[in-house]
């Protein structure tokens, strides 16, 4: 599976029809969200079944100040709709497995 450029019009819904859904907010100006993109993609080949999404909060400034993202990158994951772990900074493939492997049941 690939990830998805997704707007604070469609995340919402893609949050609620997905059993996991991963979010990953960033900016194109940002390196280590940069640096991140190829970890978060590779992750998502390895999970098919989950929908692995990309915000770019300076196009949805709405939507990253109603969710309260004030560095990036910045992750959240949802499981059956519920926030589930919010992680702050970059991370390596090995911590980014990690944070998810500790937050989907």
């Amino acid at each position: 599976m690939a990830t998805h450029n997704e707007s604070s019009q469609t995340i919402t819904d893609i949050v609620k029809k997905n059993h996991v859904t991963l979010i990953d907010f960033w900016a194109t100006w940002c390196p280590p969200c940069r640096n991140f993109s190829p970890i978060f993609s590779a992750a998502s080949d390895k999970h098919p079944d989950w929908y692995f999404a990309r915000i770019d909060v300076d196009k949805n400034q709405d939507l990253a100040s109603a969710l309260q993202i004030q560095a990036i990158p910045t992750i959240m994951v949802f499981e059956d709709g519920k926030l589930v772990t919010r992680h702050v900074g970059a991370l390596n493939a090995a911590q980014f497995d990690s944070l998810v492997a500790s937050a989907i049941k």
